[in-house]
């Protein structure tokens, strides 16, 4: 795949590697308080990343980041917390095949964030598949 493609490979892994976290969580959270649940998957997540960033001589001094990056990072941290939170909690209450299409509306609203907060501007194309996506999600979260 060519550099400028490269995100696309990383983004499909990262569906695929989601649709497993969602399955591995399902399973996992059954008979364990949600919480408890996304504290030791978050435990996991720390430890697994700390050995890669070592391993792949990817570290530096976090204190040299500046103060907006600091900023920003936490709150993208306090967003993930809260979003493990919910989602566990809807896993543990819902199917599965429900919870993650509504999960996923994250996309629809990514699209507007990124259009109001970063004057990222999608086609009249994407703009249609994006509210295919949203539809999508309705009729999915709305199924008897």
């Amino acid at each position: 795949m060519t550099t400028s493609g490269n995100w696309f490979l990383w983004a499909a892994l990262s569906a695929v590697f989601a649709a497993l976290t969602t399955i591995f969580a399902k399973i996992g959270v059954q008979g364990v308080d949600a919480d408890l649940a996304t504290l030791i998957r978050t435990v996991i997540i720390l430890l697994v990343l700390s050995v890669f960033v070592a391993v792949a001589g990817k570290w530096s001094n976090p204190l040299d980041l500046s103060s907006r990056t600091w900023f920003y990072l936490g709150l993208s941290g306090l967003a993930t917390g809260a979003s493990w939170v919910c989602y566990f909690r809807a896993l543990q209450n819902g199917d599965a095949s429900k919870v993650a299409p509504v999960d996923k509306f994250s996309l629809v609203l990514v699209a507007v964030f990124a259009f109001a907060v970063l004057g990222e501007r999608p086609s009249m194309r994407e703009w249609v598949g994006i509210a295919l996506v949203a539809g999508g999600v309705l009729i999915l979260a709305l199924k008897r």
